[in-house]
């Protein structure tokens, strides 16, 4: 196996994964509550936001824009030992 390949290559699927899971943490960092009306007030919808899974997404994109440009790099100037 030419290891110049492989490396990038798993750099990419770590990206991807890690942005699927970034996705997941997103979704559930934003909670969202519906609430009907009540005598004088209206109905509305009340969004609550949850620091840690929202920080957890972040820290994932971080890390997969940090495996994207490691893959790059290695892809672009490969190992040049004989």
């Amino acid at each position: 196996m030419n290891r110049s390949l492989v490396v990038p290559a798993v750099d990419i699927a770590v990206a991807v994964v890690a942005l699927g899971f970034a996705a997941l943490c997103w979704a559930l960092g934003v909670q969202t509550t519906d609430l009907p009306a009540s005598g004088d007030y209206p109905a509305y919808t009340a969004t609550r936001y949850v620091a840690p899974w929202l920080f957890l997404a972040s820290v994932l994109v971080a890390g997969a824009g940090l495996a994207v440009i490691d893959a790059a790099a290695r892809f672009i100037r490969p190992d040049r030992r004989d």
